[in-house]
């Protein structure tokens, strides 16, 4: 029962958090908006029917009944039609149609002589700034959780204490979790060597790292090594001779080498048979940016390759294959990994850690996949400001007459296609977190 509760807790967390990022990314844009004098209709939290709202001066505040995203509504979010363009009639194209309705959906009333509180007469840096503010929001949020958990709970790594100690010597395709009759028996337990003991020091070397006595114990296969450990207040001291045995090559990303026949890439090392136990240690600030720059790294990365990995995700809903662990997951999946790290077995300050890790994630995914250039994304708008800009710039660079504001109302059809295969995407990811979820247990 109490894991259950524990479970619940996981998901309340994360959807809580969400929540808070998304309210934190709409205000990334309200507060500009409202500092260049835009008028603010509306400002809300998710979409669909309205649970409840307040209007305070001339903005309503509120929030949805569906809690996938929100909005502020600014007036002349899309410029007015150019004069002497056809009025809209029943023979209009549905196309037209949704075009018109835009543009009349962003055509709130301002008080006469404050036409300039619209949104498409800003200035093209002063548009960019609004629509920036909300992918700026998230990556802030990101920046201080990482901030929290790194220098705060600290991260996991291994320490220079054993976690593990094998008993015997296996093949290294072997996926057997006992020793069986015949296998040699391993060097660190034949020395005597336990989980627990701290490494003091390894071949005369005080040991700074757990990498660095593991690159001793590689680089001496046959050839017997001291080493000095510390057991229960008491310090001793062992030889072990690591065994010459070929072990597979992974690369920086933790990805087996394979040679050009799809065969794993093995080299010879030392090996005894010892593992590190793991523990939370805190990092300093100037670690922070750079692990946020390697997971917008990573999300972009996933996100260029977007099609394939629907594709794959795809084919393991629908069929034998595995999720890739790495892959795009649902609010759903999310929502399961929180309630996995709520209920495992583990250290409260752990758990803790993994899911403000977790919230920073989503922050970043949420900061890149913001910056696409596609509507209804804060990037399309901005591709749009960026692209009035030349064409002003050039304008006035060759002395032709101001070309005005970009229309774009006329990629609302555009805009109706991503949201559908947003949708569609949102569906797969869904079905796939439900038949075949990515878990951690």
């Amino acid at each position: 029962m109490e894991s259950v509760l524990l479970y619940v807790v996981g998901i309340l967390i994360i959807v809580v958090g969400l929540a808070l990022s998304i309210g934190l990314h709409e205000i990334g844009h309200l507060v500009p908006a409202k500092l260049f004098r835009v008028k603010v209709g509306q400002y809300m939290i998710g979409f669909g029917p309205t649970l409840f709202s307040k209007r305070r001066g001339e903005t309503e505040y509120g929030v949805k009944a569906i809690p996938l995203g929100g909005y502020i509504s600014m007036a002349g979010m899309y410029p007015p039609a150019k004069q002497g363009a056809k009025a809209r009639t029943a023979s209009t194209s549905f196309f037209d149609t949704m075009v018109q309705d835009a543009r009349d959906s962003s055509a709130d009333t301002v008080a006469e002589g404050e036409e300039e509180r619209t949104f498409y007469r800003l200035p093209v840096y002063k548009r960019i700034i609004v629509m920036l503010g909300g992918p700026f929001m998230n990556l802030l949020i990101a920046v201080v959780l990482y901030a929290v958990l790194f220098m705060g709970f600290g991260i996991s790594q291994p320490s220079t204490t054993l976690g593990s100690v094998s008993e015997c010597v296996q093949p290294a395709d072997s996926t057997a979790t006992e020793c069986a009759p015949g296998d040699p028996r391993a060097p660190g337990a034949a020395a005597g060597l336990q989980p627990g003991d701290k490494l003091l020091s390894v071949d005369g070397e005080p040991v700074e790292s757990w990498a660095q006595a593991t690159q001793t114990i590689r680089d001496n296969p046959g050839r017997a090594i001291a080493f000095q450990t510390e057991r229960d207040g008491a310090t001793r001291a062992v030889q072990v001779t690591p065994l010459l045995t070929e072990r597979p090559v992974f690369d920086d990303a933790g990805q087996l080498k394979l040679d050009a026949a799809g065969n794993p890439i093995t080299t010879e090392v030392g090996f005894i048979g010892v593992g590190a136990a793991y523990e939370l240690a805190q990092q300093p600030a100037s670690a922070v940016l750079p692990a946020v720059g390697d997971n917008i790294v990573a999300v972009g990365n996933v996100i260029l390759h977007l099609p394939q990995r629907l594709i794959d995700i795809a084919e393991a809903a629908f069929g034998p294959e595995e999720r890739d662990p790495n892959g795009p997951i649902s609010v759903v999946g999310v929502g399961r990994l929180a309630g996995e790290i709520a209920s495992i077995d583990a250290p409260v300050t752990e758990r803790a850690a993994s899911l403000v890790g977790l919230v920073a994630s989503l922050n970043v995914a949420l900061f890149v996949f913001n910056l696409i250039p596609l509507m209804p994304l804060d990037g399309g708008h901005v591709a749009g400001a960026l692209w009035e800009g030349i064409r002003r710039f050039f304008a006035k660079l060759f002395r032709r007459p101001d070309p005005g504001p970009v229309d774009t109302a006329k990629l609302v059809p555009i805009t109706l296609a991503v949201v559908i295969i947003l949708g569609g995407m949102s569906a797969l990811l869904i079905y796939a977190d439900i038949v075949k979820p990515i878990t951690l247990l």
